[in-house]
């Protein structure tokens, strides 16, 4: 039989349902309005003794939709609310979860719902109930019933254990803030004596957890959205979830690159890019430099410019003759580290330069020159060079020499990558035939092969805090 609590009510699951383990937490809600469109998202926040999450990952929201001891699953976004029945579902194996989890939170926010002047006033036949997940038999439910004004969060129910037992409360609290009120509350720094590790852990979940931006690429560029989960693998891989850094494109623009552009390649590379931009970069952006005869500082690509920025850009700077790789390493290092800021550069943070041609360049000493030099500045440079390599043809006599007169010589950007004499190995070097012969996840992994060690390198010879 089914029980229906008031807000404060109490449930023990426990005795009421002594070998149960599976249940499941369901949550519904209506507008009041017919075909309005509000985004209402369930979230979870898994407690331990202190009251805040242990791990990120025990934060449990539509982005990361089960929890890292497995006890716990997210049935995913629903963006409408609307029909009958739950319109979310948070699946629990009690059995499974970890013993230093001690409350388990349940919430729901209406997204953006400040800016959008939305809020739980506009809700209706809100509920939270606690079934068996087998059987689907209803043991408790709390149909809210306050009168709620301006809040656009709401603390729904918990689970939580005491006595060793298992007990469920109806809470029904409102708050103003939206999903960030939880966040400050279970992941925010508590005391400032704590020990610095534990500052550090609560620092990197809760820049780990820009929902914000989440939801908007989620929303209006699902593409970079995916290109952006397949990041975070490779960032997993090479223990970088929370690093931070300024992430660069910079594109040859010389005439040979021309196909490579009219057929959307080098803009699609970009997208991919701008991808690794929204998890290093706090600004979800990259920065363009391009570089032919001359160089050029192109400006930011954003989530909000991508769908057409090469496109236009060639308009504004069109292909060149001649590539001077120089010139546009002399730009980004003036750039980023002016004169006025050279010195100790272990407050600022690193700079990762995606470098991309199809040729030798016409200025050797001098590029070798300026990367030695950058070799002292917290930027890595990695070079991509596009097109068949000379070294990868086989055949000899007349028939070899053709085939090797359609390739191009990256034997210069093979020696950047092998350079001595330089205070730190700061560069990278891979060619691709085509920017779109090599899976996404693939081209990730290529881009982090060298980048994490130069990083810890880069701490121990005090470039990088």
């Amino acid at each position: 039989m089914e029980i229906e609590l008031t807000k404060g009510g109490r449930f023990n699951l426990s005795k009421e349902a002594p070998n149960l383990n599976k249940v499941a937490i369901g949550l519904g809600w209506q507008v009041n309005k017919a075909g309005q469109s509000y985004d209402i998202d369930a979230s979870v926040f898994m407690l331990g003794a202190d009251g805040k999450i242990p791990n990120d990952k025990y934060f449990v929201f539509y982005n990361n939709l089960q929890s890292i001891d497995g006890s716990l699953r997210h049935s995913g976004d629903n963006r409408t609310g609307e029909g009958h029945g739950d319109d979310e579902t948070i699946y629990v194996d009690l059995a499974k979860v970890n013993p230093d989890i001690q409350e388990i939170v349940f919430v729901v926010t209406i997204h953006e719902g400040q800016e959008k002047n939305q809020n739980f006033s506009q809700i209706k036949n809100a509920f939270i109930k606690i079934y068996n997940h087998e059987s689907k038999n209803s043991l408790a439910r709390y149909n809210l019933r306050e009168a709620f004004s301006q809040e656009t969060a709401l603390e729904f129910g918990r689970l939580y254990k005491k006595e060793n037992e298992w007990r469920f409360q109806a809470v029904g609290e409102g708050y103003s803030s939206g999903l960030q009120s939880f966040v400050d509350k279970y992941i925010a720094k508590t005391k400032q004596q704590e020990s610095t590790k534990v500052e550090s852990a609560q620092e990197n979940c809760t820049a780990k957890l820009n929902i914000s931006l989440e939801k908007k690429l989620e929303r209006e560029a699902p593409h970079i959205f995916n290109l952006v989960k397949k990041a975070d693998i490779s960032l997993q891989k090479a223990n970088l979830t929370n690093h931070k850094a300024k992430v660069v494109l910079c594109l040859d623009i010389s005439g040979s690159m021309s196909a490579l552009y009219t057929l959307g390649k080098i803009q699609r590379f970009a997208e991919k890019i701008l991808a690794l931009g929204c998890r290093f970069d706090d600004n979800a952006s990259i920065d363009i430099f391009l570089f032919g005869a001359k160089a050029y500082n192109a400006g930011e690509m954003t989530i909000e410019n991508f769908k057409t920025f090469i496109p236009n850009l060639l308009k504004e700077y069109p292909l060149e003759g001649g590539t001077y790789y120089g010139k546009a390493i002399d730009m980004i290092r003036k750039f980023y580290f002016p004169i006025s800021k050279k010195g100790n550069h272990k407050s600022f943070n690193p700079v990762y330069i995606m470098f991309v041609t199809d040729g030798a360049t016409s200025d050797e000493s001098q590029t070798e020159q300026y990367l030695k030099e950058s070799s002292y500045e917290p930027i890595f440079w990695q070079f991509m060079a596009i097109g068949k390599s000379r070294k990868d043809v086989k055949g000899k006599g007349i028939l070899g020499w053709l085939a090797k007169a359609k390739t191009s010589d990256f034997t210069f950007l093979e020696r950047l990558d092998e350079m001595s004499d330089r205070y730190l190995d700061n560069s990278d070097f891979f060619s691709l035939e085509d920017p779109e012969s090599i899976p996404d996840q693939e081209l990730y992994d290529l881009l982090m092969t060298e980048y994490p060690n130069w990083v810890k390198l880069a701490k121990t010879k005090n470039l990088l805090q």
